[in-house]
């Protein structure tokens, strides 16, 4: 039997390539998007933490300094949290691009790996056709040789 060989295989393995690349690039992308979601976790707490602390203040006395200090850190961490919460929007958008451009390389991967499936079930029926036609001339010439 003969060795298959698919004509197109370079393509194939660029493709293939292409699908790795954009695998690669979607966990780059959900990792961003984690490191930007935990950072506004650590903001979202930190505010809670100076909130918590600025109702002790004003429970336990009249510094003004200090509550005023606190009211101040609260605005901050709100304008913080803000920005951060754009950086995961962004995240989110760019995760979301990186899926799209994942689920075209793994269709465009697929398709090559269809076309090479075709490929090979017709060199196999091309193959046994060649087995059996020289296995009829095999017997036609055994057969002739007898008479």
């Amino acid at each position: 039997m003969a060795k298959f060989v698919y004509r197109m295989q370079s393509i194939l393995d660029i493709k293939e390539k292409m699908e790795e690349q954009a695998r690669n690039e979607f966990a780059q992308a959900r990792l961003h998007l984690t490191e930007e979601e935990e950072k506004l976790k650590i903001l979202t707490d930190r505010k809670a933490g100076y909130e918590q602390q600025g109702r002790k203040l004003q429970e336990s006395g009249l510094n003004v300094r200090d509550i005023l200090e606190n009211i101040n850190a609260i605005e901050m961490m709100k304008e913080f949290i803000e920005i951060q919460k754009k950086a995961v929007k962004t995240a989110q958008a760019q995760l979301e691009d990186a899926r799209l451009r994942l689920q075209m390389a793994m269709q465009e991967s697929k398709t090559q790996n269809k076309l090479r499936e075709k490929a090979f079930e017709e060199f196999v029926k091309e193959e046994n056709a060649k087995e059996s036609k020289e296995i009829d001339e095999l017997v036609s010439y055994t057969y002739g040789q007898k008479k």
